[in-house]
């Protein structure tokens, strides 16, 4: 028997530890039950940490965690899904194919940035949406220091006031005092079609980020989206034109283009709508997890977001569940009350509240300190030791809050 989970993220980690953990509980050996996962490198990006400097280091190797829990890896992407003939086609960089059967197949496949076909977008905008994004911002920032001071070189425009373009457009202060003159003042913008900052934060939260903004000198436009961008600048949907160098887009996710693959329904974020178990109901044998998937968290009517806290329990949960169905033992529904944000304000602190009414907890430095140890601990993979690992992965433990 073969369980294929498609993706190296947060979700698809802890899938594949999950389901080495119930082959293990089970005492079924690798060889009756292969795990094998498949991605373009063994390594998880840190995304949640992109919008800080040195994104290169932002990343923790996969296969000695792998090895630890016999779960095999087999390098490359996946293009196409056979749910009628059980086959995931897998494409190395260099363009080899091979098809690769399954028994029970666990799409991981997170989610890429929304671009809409806004002029100039391609061509002008930069994000932290993955390593090389995060990368090429950073060697961008760089090279602004490397000239003479204006306007479009001191101005940054952040489009999309939700979570990561706060915590984009809050770190910018810092890094650009770093790079450029001390008698240089950046001014940084937040462009955003909402009426407020932070919409999906609600109304306690949202003083506490418009100080932080006020305090750091951050600028906003609200009710105004993006309309097209050039060599000059960015010029937005209420005539406004703005001279910069950099415009960093953070307006939206959808899930990987795989999950239009699936024969299944999905959301408008093209998620895959699953079961209580996260399978995918209409094809059998495949579930959906993490980004790629739209799952309820509980029975008051919260869906688990596109976020890394959820990725990691859905994933803990999808690959239990896919072993079990193989290993003919009871499936577990997902469920997730606990919900939390820590959202990074720079040097203004941070904001963290718990549950989905946003109830603010903590602020200012005692709300850093915890930022800084789920960025910096809770967050990485375990140790590539079997009884760790296997550990770590138990369904009911992973992200409880």
């Amino acid at each position: 028997m073969r369980l294929v989970i498609v993706g190296a993220g947060f979700a698809g980690m802890y899938a594949a530890l999950s389901a080495a953990r119930l082959r293990d509980i089970e005492g079924v050996s690798p060889e009756e039950l292969e795990i094998v996962l498949v991605s373009p490198e063994p390594t998880l990006v840190i995304r949640p940490r992109l919008y800080e400097p040195k994104p290169e280091s932002l990343t923790a190797p996969l296969q000695d965690v792998f090895d630890a829990v016999d779960v095999a890896y087999v390098q490359g992407s996946v293009e196409a899904v056979d749910t009628k003939a059980g086959t995931v086609d897998v494409v190395s960089a260099k363009g080899k194919r091979r098809s690769l059967q399954y028994h029970r197949l666990v799409l991981a496949t997170g989610s890429r940035l929304f671009r809409p076909n806004i002029p100039g977008l391609a061509e002008y905008a930069l994000s932290v949406d993955n390593v090389d994004d995060a990368i090429a911002l950073d060697r961008h920032l760089h090279e602004l220091a490397k000239m003479p001071a204006s306007t479009a070189r001191d101005t940054i425009v952040v489009a999309g006031a939700g979570f990561t373009g706060i915590e984009a457009a809050t770190e910018m202060p810092s890094r650009l005092r770093t790079l450029f003159d001390k008698t240089v003042n950046p001014r940084v913008i937040i462009v955003d079609r909402s009426s407020a900052v932070a919409p999906d934060m609600g109304e306690g939260p949202r003083p506490i980020i418009e100080e932080a903004l006020r305090k750091l000198g951050v600028e906003t436009r609200f009710n105004a989206g993006v309309s097209s961008l050039d060599k000059s600048g960015v010029t937005l949907s209420t005539g406004e034109h703005i001279e910069t160098m950099t415009v960093i887009w953070a307006a939206g996710m959808r899930a990987n283009p795989l999950t239009t693959k699936i024969p299944g329904e999905r959301d408008k974020f093209d998620r895959l709508l699953v079961d209580g178990c996260l399978r995918v109901p209409s094809v059998p044998g495949v579930f959906a997890t993490g980004d790629a998937a739209r799952a309820a968290c509980d029975d008051c009517g919260n869906y688990a977001l596109m976020s890394c806290q959820h990725a990691t329990r859905m994933g803990a949960f999808a690959g239990n569940n896919a072993a079990a169905e193989l290993l003919g033992v009871p499936a577990r529904q997902y469920h997730q009350e606990a919900y939390v944000t820590c959202l990074d304000l720079g040097d203004a602190g941070a904001l963290f509240t718990r549950g989905w009414d946003r109830k603010v907890e903590m602020v200012g430095e005692k709300a850093k300190a915890t930022k800084r140890e789920i960025n910096t601990v809770w967050i990485y993979p375990p140790k590539p030791e079997r009884a760790a690992a296997l550990a770590s992965a138990d369904p009911e433990h992973v992200t409880k809050l």
